[in-house]
């Protein structure tokens, strides 16, 4: 939510907003999803693929958990950002990009680049502004704000009436301690709904 917002709320917002998602990806498919690849170059690439960093030229780029990223993919991904060129799987000229990146983890890349798994150039290149979200019980004044934002948004697309929360669903919401944080708190919703 807050990478959309900042792509919204910048200079770059009437181009592309992509996402991907490292950890859901699995690790040889990855190289070919962020750069692309070039018909034959592996078995099945029938065809020439642009990647996420081509579709997102011009705008943003989100790698959710960053840190699922194996390190060897992470010296490419790093030549990508400092030198805004890109090289497709199979292709033998580098293609120019112009993105911002946004990354998020859920794990401390410090320590990731203490235990190795992580480069440490690579966090330096990408830690120019870092956001550091808390997690939903650490902020309970946002808690029936989002309960009721996904109320109406789940209502809407069961086509259900709105109703409004009960002075006991209310405390209940206010006391969970949600440790699957706000992903946690919309699918409680939904499931009311």
């Amino acid at each position: 939510v807050i990478a959309r917002h900042l792509h919204k709320c910048s200079n770059r917002s009437s181009k592309p907003f992509i996402s991907i998602n490292c950890a859901a990806i699995p690790e040889h498919l990855l190289e070919s999803e962020l750069f692309g690849h070039e018909k034959g170059a592996f078995t099945g690439a029938v065809a020439r693929r642009i990647g996420k960093f081509e579709e997102a030229d011009g705008g943003t780029l989100l790698l959710d958990e960053i840190s699922e990223m194996d390190v060897r993919l992470q010296a490419k991904l790093l030549r990508a950002i400092q030198e805004r060129v890109i090289d497709r799987v199979g292709g033998t000229r580098p293609v120019p990009v112009n993105i911002r990146i946004l990354a998020t983890s859920n794990r401390d890349l410090a320590e990731s680049v203490r235990q190795g798994s992580f480069r440490e150039d690579l966090l330096f290149r990408l830690n120019v502004v870092n956001l550091k979200l808390p997690a939903l019980r650490e902020r309970p004044a946002d808690i029936l704000e989002l309960a009721k934002f996904f109320i109406n948004h789940y209502s809407e697309a069961n086509g259900v009436p709105v109703r409004e929360l009960s002075r006991e669903a209310r405390q209940a919401l206010n006391t969970n301690p949600w440790p699957g944080n706000v992903r946690e708190l919309e699918n409680t919703m939904h499931r009311a709904i």
